[in-house]
């Protein structure tokens, strides 16, 4: 049980774990990079952060394809 409260007291800001979520997306990280975020990030943020970025994720290709039937 430490270990999760450990994981959750993590320092890293909620704009790095954008930042990582985002670049995960793309499937473009380095191997340092993705060691330091693994070390650093909080859980819940990744999480909250992966589900903010699927939602957007969506919207960005539901107007998409509106706008291509739309023409």
């Amino acid at each position: 049980m430490s270990d999760l409260k450990d994981a959750t007291q993590r320092k890293a800001s909620f704009a790095a774990t954008m930042k990582a979520v985002f670049w995960s997306f793309f499937g473009v990280r380095k191997r340092s990079d993705y060691e330091s975020d693994a070390a650093k990030l909080n859980p819940l943020h990744v999480i909250i952060a992966g589900v903010i970025g699927a939602a957007i994720f969506v919207t960005v290709l539901v107007l998409i394809v509106k706008m291509v039937v739309a023409q």
